[in-house]
């Protein structure tokens, strides 16, 4: 970079750095993904196609920065990538690890589009927010790591128990999430085992 009087607006810029020894998450959302996903007709609850395609540009990912990274967690529109506590990547500069992560995945899932949607135009780019959280042990990473897929199923419990009454029971969408309110689990299931029986008689 070439040096000149206005160089000092540099000392305006706030590099933080992520803790030394701990483990790196970065955790992928998309934004407004329930409109995205409307708009280009995905299937509900959950489209195949979709998943694969989040789970490819997640690979991508890998391959960028695979030596460093540990593992990755996915769900529907989010996905958390693991860096081990002794990564020094980006000199451990925190606005590194969430823009270049963030912007590969998000053109990994555009260029990838064609291939798991061949019939289907994408309308216009998605976009990934991104955020990197410290944690000080293998404790906290695995307990990060629960709380997600703890997450996954009762989202997936909720959507697909929700769009079988829409779907199947006919149901709109007020009236579905009105019949869903306050239920638990095992409410759930019964609902989803009743709808589906009802299919069948």
């Amino acid at each position: 970079m070439a040096k000149s009087q206005y160089e000092y607006v540099r000392h305006f810029e706030n590099a933080r750095i992520l803790l030394p020894k701990t483990y790196i998450v970065v955790r992928l959302d998309g934004r407004s993904f329930t409109t995205f996903s409307d708009t280009h007709g995905f299937q509900k609850p959950n489209d195949k196609a979709a998943l694969q395609l989040m789970t490819q540009a997640a690979m991508e990912v890998f391959n960028e920065f695979g030596a460093d990274l540990k593992m990755a967690f996915g769900e529907s529109d989010e996905y958390s990538f693991v860096f081990g506590k002794h990564c020094t990547m980006f000199k451990r500069r925190e606005s590194k690890y969430v823009s270049l992560i963030a912007s590969r995945f998000a053109s990994s899932y555009v260029f990838h589009w064609p291939s798991y949607f061949p019939d289907k135009k994408l309308q216009y780019p998605p976009t990934f927010d991104a955020r990197a959280i410290e944690m000080p042990s293998l404790k906290y990473l695995r307990d990060y790591l629960s709380w997600r897929q703890v997450d996954t199923h009762v989202n997936n419990l909720y959507n697909t128990c929700f769009w079988a009454l829409r779907l199947k029971s006919g149901m709109t969408g007020p009236e579905a999430t009105a019949r869903l309110k306050g239920t638990f689990s095992g409410d759930k299931n019964e609902i989803l085992f009743f709808t589906v029986w009802d299919q069948l008689q």
